[in-house]
């Protein structure tokens, strides 16, 4: 087997268990909720509280992996997150729980663009939308498998030992990386000379501030940066605030939205694989921007009709079905649009998905924190749906003034 398809297995068990820590709270929420005398507006708080943090150390955490070195980043970002993994589950109310979660956000912040600096130096460009295809496909199954596996294990052990054993997890997994992975696939041992030759040039580790006038004064970036904001109002609402739709406004049982809340993540992987290697092929035979842009756009705007169309309706396999294809259809876009900030980042690659990544983690932030209060004010889970479905909307039409085929130089 080609080592970079090693490398490639780390990354997914890394996506994989990302969201299943991540999610976990959310399919928690309505027995933390109760335990904690913890209200709506209050909880949007605690969800959004990981959301910020995430945001806020995303661009510094990314550019760390490309100075440093993504083996010892990604190391130390795993054992960060799975020591607040156990944390939550030891928190007693609103403010410890907030603190911890914030705390988790910051250690968090930076997986995936480091995922990404990986697959600009161990990847050839021709497998760039697919890997990252890959890679987002395993974050959505574990997504899934958070509410398949956290329903049961609270039933069982209580949700404070879910916490601690989802984050034993993790703790195995940064072992395993910091023992086998190298930066430099030429430090590789086993690694062939065919291998390499497949692989792009060398992009050395080296020192380097962050060009925050440069970064953020690119056309290009601000575009991709507002872009990402606005999409993660629907990627979020899943991940925030589904769990609590389907059991408070949806009227499902706790064991139907442990099924039901899974499957819009059994989408987003199917989604994944096929807006990866659909926009490999498209770039191939059209160019980047057919193969990256016009995909993304539409995949957006028929999310956002999605989501509208699932308020509309009360019956619950309609509610299933609209709210898994809305999932799903929106992630055919993530890995084209990770894929062009490895077009126009390269060597930069942790810098620049860091920074689209940061500001869809202050929309994430913004709707979550949004979300609680509009249910809190207007008693409706419909009319906050609404607003994130018009972010969406927003996104895909921001999206098509991207140019992936101009470089950002930094």
């Amino acid at each position: 087997m080609k080592k970079r398809y090693v490398t490639l297995t780390l990354l997914l068990s890394l996506a994989i268990i990302t969201f299943l820590d991540r999610i976990s709270i959310s399919v928690a929420a309505p027995r933390i909720q109760d335990e904690l005398n913890i209200p709506a507006d209050k909880f949007g708080w605690i969800l959004g509280a990981f959301v910020l943090a995430y945001g806020l150390f995303e661009i510094p955490t990314g550019a760390m992996g490309d100075r440093l070195g993504q083996r010892s980043v990604l190391t130390r970002i795993v054992l960060w997150w799975s020591g607040f993994t156990a944390l939550t589950g030891a928190a007693t109310g609103f403010w410890p729980l907030l603190g911890i979660r914030f705390l988790f956000g910051a250690g968090e912040a930076g997986a995936y663009p480091n995922a990404s600096g990986v697959v600009a130096r161990w990847f050839p460009f021709r497998e760039h939308a697919r890997t990252q295809g890959f890679i987002w496909a395993a974050s959505r199954f574990g997504g899934a498998l958070s509410p398949l596996l956290v329903v049961p294990l609270q039933r069982a052990v209580g949700w404070r030992a879910a916490f601690f054993i989802l984050a034993a997890v993790g703790a195995v997994w940064a072992l395993i990386w910091r023992l086998w992975f190298h930066d430099d696939p030429r430090d590789q041992p086993g690694i062939t000379t065919a291998e390499l030759a497949e692989l792009p040039p060398p992009i050395p580790v080296r020192p380097h501030t962050i060009p925050w006038g440069k970064l953020f004064g690119n056309p290009q970036m601000r575009l991709i940066m507002a872009m990402y904001w606005c999409y993660a109002w629907g990627s979020w609402f899943f991940f925030a605030w589904f769990p609590t739709y389907l059991v408070k406004s949806a009227h499902f049982s706790e064991t139907e939205m442990g099924f039901v809340a899974a499957l819009p993540y059994l989408m987003g992987t199917v989604g994944n694989l096929i807006g990866g290697a659909l926009s490999d092929r498209l770039v191939v035979r059209f160019g980047k921007r057919q193969g990256r842009v016009y995909p993304a756009a539409i995949s957006l705007a028929a999310s956002a009709a999605l989501l509208v169309g699932m308020t509309q309706t009360h019956d619950k396999l309609a509610i299933v079905v609209l709210s898994s294809l809305g999932f799903g259809v929106a992630d055919l876009m993530l890995p084209m649009a990770w894929a062009v900030c490895l077009d126009i980042g390269h060597k930069n690659a942790g810098l620049v998905t860091g920074a689209m990544n940061t500001a869809g983690q202050l929309g994430g932030f913004v709707c979550s924190v949004a979300f609680g209060y509009i249910v809190t004010a207007t008693g409706s889970y419909s009319i906050p749906v609404w607003l994130v479905a018009a972010m969406v909307l927003t996104a895909a039409l921001l999206f098509t003034k991207i140019d992936p085929t101009q470089p950002v130089e930094l």
